[in-house]
C-alpha cells in the first residue's frame, strides 16, 4: 500500500469538502492506495504523465487531482469544487505547477540514491 502525500494546500482544501464528499474522496483515495482505480475518474494528461482526476458527485461537484505513478507515494496535487462545465484554467495551472514540484522532488531522490 502506497503512502498518500498532499502537496501544497490540497489536504486543507479537501477538509473543506462537505462531509459526504470528503468521505467519498477518502474512500476513493484508499482504493488508489491499494492499486485500484477510483469508481469515477478521468486522466488529466494536460497536467502531467499519470495524472488523474477523481470525480465526486455529492452536494455539488468535487474533484481530487492526483498522481500515482511515482514509486514513493501517491501525491494529491489539488482538491476543489468544480463550478463550471469545463475545469477552470487556474485549477489546471495549480495542479500542473504542483506536479512539476513533485516530479523535481522525485528526480532529486533518484539522483541521491546513485
Amino acid at each position: 500500500m502506497k503512502d498518500l502525500e498532499f502537496v501544497g494546500t490540497s489536504q486543507d482544501d479537501l477538509r473543506c469538502f462537505p462531509d459526504d464528499a470528503r468521505r467519498d474522496a477518502g474512500f476513493q483515495l484508499s482504493a488508489v492506495q491499494m492499486g485500484l482505480a477510483p469508481s469515477d475518474w478521468k486522466p488529466m494528461k494536460g497536467i502531467g504523465t499519470g495524472v488523474s482526476e477523481i470525480r465526486i458527485h455529492r452536494q455539488g461537484e468535487w474533484r481530487v487531482i492526483y498522481v500515482a505513478t511515482f514509486r514513493a507515494a501517491i501525491y494529491v496535487l489539488h482538491a476543489f469544487e468544480k463550478k463550471t462545465q469545463k475545469t477552470r484554467q487556474p485549477d489546471i495551472a495549480l495542479a500542473r505547477e504542483r506536479y512539476k514540484e513533485v516530479e523535481a522532488r522525485e528526480k532529486a531522490k533518484q539522483k541521491g540514491k546513485r
